[in-house]
């Protein structure tokens, strides 16, 4: 299969012709004969957004219960109704969620959440990319830990199984306030020996920090490292506490930062991720949405400009966090983050790509299109998106939307039931 994108302007101001061929950018520049053309007159090109941390099916948590402290959050409403879920509801919540991250230009998501081989199926016949971890939790039990390990290491099997590359395993340890050393370090063996992300929960809260310094006394990064945990592959959410000497680390340790701005803020964790400092000390910085239930949504556009304001705001700094800086975070950081060959316009780079409407009010005029992009547009700006070289969106249409949406709506309710 091949695609030709005809006439569309790129971020760094061209007017040019893509052409993709398999799942790769093949060619900028040539205007080539493919089997699909594109007209890319009136758009713009951008590579796809990548979504390092979510948990997909709380979509169908979207609106259940706001407006409430962090922990009774928690431990009063989401946990108890996540513990009815099932299989069916985290498929058609998935589905429910890849539609909504088509829909708005995401084309790869890491995500972390439960019944993951259902979820693997429904990323399957969306068409886009994920990377699908388990929720590991097993109270700071060791025991209850190995027998968890041996049913992580046969759900991976089953994410593999759905056999396509777009899906990839993941391991996927909650917290270090929820998961044992021992089965934190287990998880991190059998991620470097098969080459999985480690995507946990790093830091989110100050409580979190001083429990880690009451329990470990050490702070959550720092007790990480002594575990030996830390390392290329992990992608820590969040990371709203670390300090200098914990960014130091994890710049040496070359650990990735998944950034989750507009979460942080519904959920008031207390201050702002210091993304400056992270940057100035080189670590790959991403952008998440978290999952919907505190978000309320999965459209990275508003996470871009989130994540702009916020800085902007809590440093008094109106240079902090730019445009680019910030389109690069939910692009080329996403990609550096997961280790994928994504993230940018480039010969041989993956095509997961989408195509913006330029030909709308809140786009017009266009002086600039990295700023109109973090500041200006939404995810209703995205016309079409291709990923691993296939349209999976065309003019705002994907296939069996209704049904998605009737569905969804439908074991949403079942959950919410008596909840």
């Amino acid at each position: 299969m091949s695609i030709s994108i005809r006439d569309v302007r790129l971020p760094d101001g061209r007017t040019t012709s893509v052409y993709v061929e398999g799942n790769r950018i093949a060619d900028i520049g040539a205007k080539i004969e493919a089997d699909i053309t594109i007209d890319g007159r009136g758009k713009a090109l951008i590579p796809g957004l990548i979504n390092t941390h979510t948990h997909a099916a709380m979509t169908l948590l979207r609106g259940f219960a706001d407006d409430m402290e962090l922990h009774d959050w928690l431990t009063s409403k989401i946990w108890p109704t996540e513990g009815k879920l099932t299989s069916e509801a985290v498929y058609w919540g998935t589905k429910l969620a890849c539609l909504e991250m088509i829909k708005s230009g995401t084309t790869c998501f890491n995500d972390m959440y439960f019944h993951m081989d259902a979820a693997a199926k429904a990323v399957g016949e969306m068409g886009i990319r994920a990377y699908l971890s388990e929720g590991f939790i097993d109270l700071l039990d060791p025991a209850h830990g190995e027998e968890l390990l041996k049913k992580t290491r046969d759900g991976l099997r089953r994410i593999a199984s759905v056999g396509t590359d777009r899906v990839v395993p993941a391991v996927g340890p909650h917290a270090i306030y929820t998961v044992s050393a021992e089965s934190l370090k287990a998880l991190k063996a059998l991620a470097d020996e098969h080459g999985y992300v480690y995507h946990i929960h790093v830091s989110e809260t100050k409580q979190e920090v001083d429990e880690a310094k009451d329990d470990h006394g050490k702070t959550p990064g720092q007790y990480l490292e002594s575990l030996g945990v830390l390392g290329p592959n992990v992608v820590a959410a969040h990371c709203v506490w670390l300090d200098d000497a914990e960014i130091r680390t994890f710049a040496m340790r070359k650990a990735k930062v998944a950034h989750c701005p507009v979460s942080n803020m519904k959920l008031a964790v207390g201050r702002a991720m210091p993304l400056a400092p992270m940057l100035a000390a080189g670590v790959t910085v991403s952008l998440g949405t978290d999952g919907a239930a505190s978000n309320n949504n999965l459209d990275m556009f508003q996470s871009m400009k989130a994540t702009a304001l916020l800085h902007k705001f809590a440093t008094g700094q109106p240079t902090v966090a730019a445009a680019r800086t910030v389109f690069d975070l939910a692009t080329t950081g996403g990609a550096r983050a997961l280790g994928l060959p994504a993230g940018e316009l480039a010969v041989g780079k993956l095509a997961d790509l989408a195509l913006i409407d330029l030909r709308r009010p809140e786009l017009t005029p266009t002086h600039d299109l990295v700023s109109n992009l973090v500041y200006a547009a939404t995810g209703s700006c995205v016309d079409t998106v291709i990923c691993d070289g296939r349209v999976v969106m065309e003019h705002g249409t994907v296939p069996g939307e209704a049904e998605i949406l009737e569905q969804a709506a439908r074991v949403a309710a079942d959950l919410g039931r008596g909840a």
